[in-house]
């Protein structure tokens, strides 16, 4: 199945190439095993996304070797990929595109996670665009149906992908277009946005936390954004109305929610999230 994949993604001329597995148990079919930080994610072949093709002898040989693998695609060249990892990246991705998401071709990852195809806009990788979504452009790649996800989950599609390639919306090419910024812990292009999507995001979390959660939601959420005040992104006294007006309605009594949030808050200030170029 993987190989029939794989031909038919070359003659649409994407270039294809074998990325190990992971087995049932999770190992990834590298030597690393279990101890790979990457399973099932990175390419097999010696010199990795420079060896990617179109030509079916060479992906007939590839395949033979490695009948089990998975498929990755290199972007950039047909098309580049919104990788939507998250349900806060989805969300986020709603709210900048004000819910007007283009009718493009979709993946559905092993994680349960979105993949958004669209026309290649000639920019690289970018992590950290909002919260939970990055861009896979020139230089990147990413895995396609049938792969096969850690968690046991296959890629699958939701949107086959058809002669209609959208381009990206102006809105997410301008996100896109920023220059990416360098840090220690992800590359955030627009530090404010990407601020103000995980204010929103994290209050949604809160308000929808089930009993026997309510609490370690809220105070995760405190210290998540207790970084962002103690780097400058937010304002402290926006972010403790937002917590205690999505801790009312998830249910939490004022004592507690006043003291979770100046628990978290006071921590994450702490330890601020560094966004520097």
């Amino acid at each position: 199945m993987s190989l029939r994949a794989a031909l038919a993604y070359a003659r649409h001329g994407i270039p294809v190439l074998p990325v190990h597995t992971p087995d049932r148990a999770g190992r990834c079919s590298c030597g690393r095993g279990a101890r790979c930080d990457s399973p099932g994610k990175h390419p097999l072949l010696r010199h990795g996304l420079s060896e990617a093709s179109t030509d079916p002898w060479q992906i007939h040989v590839w395949w033979a070797r490695w009948p089990r693998a998975n498929v990755g695609l290199r972007t950039g060249v047909v098309m580049d990929v919104a990788d939507v990892d998250s349900a806060e990246g989805w969300h986020g991705l709603h709210r900048l595109l004000h819910a007007a998401i283009p009718p493009g071709p979709q993946v559905r990852t092993g994680r349960g996670g979105r993949h958004l195809w669209f026309h290649p806009t000639g920019y690289g990788n970018r992590v950290g665009l909002l919260p939970g979504l990055d861009w896979r452009g020139a230089g990147g790649y990413v895995l396609a149906p049938p792969s096969r996800h850690v968690t046991g989950a296959d890629y699958t599609w939701l949107r086959p992908p058809e002669a209609f390639m959208p381009p990206a919306p102006d809105a997410l090419r301008e996100l896109i277009a920023g220059p990416p910024a360098a840090g220690p812990e992800r590359t955030v292009t627009h530090p404010g946005r990407y601020a103000g999507a995980a204010l929103e995001a994290e209050s949604d979390r809160v308000a929808g936390a089930v009993p026997g959660t309510r609490n370690d939601t809220l105070n995760r959420a405190a210290f998540s954004l207790g970084r962002l005040v103690g780097a400058g992104l937010l304002d402290e006294g926006t972010v403790r109305r937002e917590l205690t007006s999505a801790a009312r309605r998830a249910g939490l009594g004022a004592a507690e929610t006043r003291a979770t949030i100046r628990s978290g808050l006071t921590a994450g200030r702490r330890s601020p999230f560094d966004h520097a170029a």
